[in-house]
């Protein structure tokens, strides 16, 4: 079983910034990637970034150039870095992580969510 904690988030005016953390816990055998997913009020949960265990990363298009995830592989971490915050952003964000139990199995693991709020 693994347990993922998510931190960091909060109130912040516009135009701020917040770095998420998420820890990854447990009996974990190896994570091939680590996920920020976000769910505003009254919308569906969108992919907000992702990085692998090499360290590449992908970003939905609103995000690009404000967010950056990043990961400390030796603590099973992985971090988002927001900037330049807009209302748009605000939501609950979840962390996910995908357990690589052996190849061909895996299983994600979810955080219970950290609310982001942007507002002046």
């Amino acid at each position: 079983q693994v347990q993922v904690v998510e931190s960091g988030g909060g109130l912040v005016q516009p135009g701020g910034s917040l770095r998420l953390s998420c820890a990854a816990s447990g009996n974990i055998f190896n994570i091939p990637a680590m996920s920020w997913y976000r769910q505003a009020p009254g919308k569906q949960r969108e992919l907000v970034a992702t990085i692998t265990s090499g360290g590449s990363t992908d970003y939905m298009h609103s995000v690009k150039g404000r967010f950056a995830i990043s990961r400390d592989n030796a603590e099973n971490t992985v971090y988002l870095q927001m900037n330049n915050l807009n209302p748009e952003d605000t939501a609950v964000y979840y962390c996910k992580v995908r357990h690589l139990i052996r190849i061909g199995l895996s299983t994600d693991y979810w955080g219970k969510g950290t609310l982001v709020t942007v507002s002046s």
